[in-house]
């Protein structure tokens, strides 16, 4: 995963957890709901970015493979 990838992942579900906590503390289940969902939108982008650079990964070591022989 490059580098911005990763921070905007983890800003995204930074950026949840503050909107959860300031929602409980406010008694605003909107905003604590709105804060878990970024947590989860910034879980799967980063879960699919690790995937998406697994799958490179894979794609690379097999051309390498099918080179060498």
């Amino acid at each position: 995963m490059s580098g911005s990838d990763q921070a905007k992942d983890k800003a995204e579900q930074k950026i949840g957890e503050a909107k959860e906590k300031i929602g409980e503390a406010f008694d605003d289940e909107d905003l604590e709901n709105a804060g878990k969902r970024d947590q989860l939108e910034g879980e799967a982008k980063e879960t699919g970015h690790d995937l998406r650079d697994k799958a490179a990964g894979a794609v690379h070591d097999f051309k390498e493979r099918q080179e060498d022989e």
